[in-house]
């Protein structure tokens, strides 16, 4: 009974979380600053924080050696990524991306998907591109560029370690279908923001 109730206040959470009118991270202009717009601009986009808290969700889901290696693939990757947008490289469809991460990674939670290692770190990868983008051609004409990409990357490895604190109730059945309830509503909500997105 006591874990039932966990699993409705977690899922109750999440859908609220969701059900908040999404504050999107990229209206075109920046924060101002450095460390701290660096540290804001993943945080206050719901559409980041849905994907980053997957990818330490579906990491923890997978288990070892995963949990550890997705949450250092997703902001290695999006560095690169921040380093094309700061240099202004055409990426095309990055909304749409970053949408997509969310409904990607939330329903690899939901469906349980044991992808290989090297296949779900290509996956978070992917779409760490799109995300890594938008923080760098979103970054402020007077901030200094290492200490926004420090923000941005520590906002990120926050991010991550939630889903992984959250991920790691799948040791219990009733966590396990926390879990992969919580990937449903991310992918759920990766879907408003897709139809926000095109």
């Amino acid at each position: 009974m006591r874990s039932n109730a966990a699993v409705f206040s977690s899922v109750f959470v999440l859908v609220s979380l969701v059900l908040a009118v999404p504050a999107l991270a990229h209206t075109g202009h920046g924060y101002g600053g450095g460390f701290i717009s660096g540290l804001a601009h993943p945080i206050l986009g719901w559409d980041h924080v849905a994907a980053m808290v997957a990818v330490g969700l579906w990491g923890a889901f997978l288990g070892s050696p995963s949990i550890w290696i997705l949450p250092i693939v997703f902001p290695l990757v999006m560095a690169f990524g921040a380093v094309l947008g700061i240099l202004g490289v055409p990426i095309p469809a990055v909304e749409t991306g970053i949408a997509l991460s969310a409904v990607v990674l939330g329903l690899m939670i939901a469906l349980a998907v044991r992808a290989p290692i090297w296949v779900s770190a290509a996956l978070v990868g992917l779409f760490a591109i799109f995300h890594g983008y938008a923080h760098g051609t979103e970054l402020p004409a007077s901030a200094n560029v290492f200490a926004y990409a420090i923000g941005f990357v520590l906002a990120t490895g926050m991010l991550h370690m939630i889903g992984i604190a959250f991920g790691l109730l799948v040791k219990w059945p009733a966590g396990r279908i926390a879990v992969r309830g919580a990937g449903g509503v991310i992918s759920l909500a990766g879907v408003a923001f897709l139809v926000g997105a095109v």
